[in-house]
């Protein structure tokens, strides 16, 4: 009978474990995509869809214009980024978003703690142990 339970126990568990896990990645990138776009705009302008395109070249990045431009909104009324509008050569005319000082500035400061936070993590995954 035990044997019979933990079977029939045990996908649901998997399935909440995965669920779990998929839900955790989902809040790593939503919290980190901010700081990726900051980072996409620290050495050069570019207008929204070249961005949605860099990110979703990156691995483990996956993005949508409907989750992208409401943060470029939010990034340009709280001052970390401006924009300018520029006519394209092949349609509409493009908004490019470059960094501010303020952007650039919340950017270091993510790097900072950033790199403090993956190094204590990976060193707790790798040994197990704390620093």
């Amino acid at each position: 009978m035990a044997a019979r339970l933990t079977k029939m126990v045990l996908p649901a568990t998997l399935r909440s474990m995965v669920a779990m896990r998929d839900t955790a990645i989902s809040q790593l990138r939503r919290g980190v995509l901010e700081f990726c776009v900051l980072a996409l705009l620290r050495d050069t302008e570019r207008y929204g869809f070249e961005l949605v395109r860099a990110l979703a070249a990156a691995d483990g990045l996956v993005t949508s214009e409907g989750t992208l431009y409401p943060l470029l909104g939010r990034l340009r009324r709280e001052g970390s980024v401006e924009t300018t509008w520029r006519e394209s050569p092949s349609g509409p005319p493009r908004r490019y978003y470059r960094l501010t000082p303020t952007g650039e500035a919340a950017l270091d400061a993510f790097l900072t703690e950033w790199t403090r936070f993956r190094a204590t993590v990976e060193t707790l995954l790798e040994t197990g142990a704390p620093t």
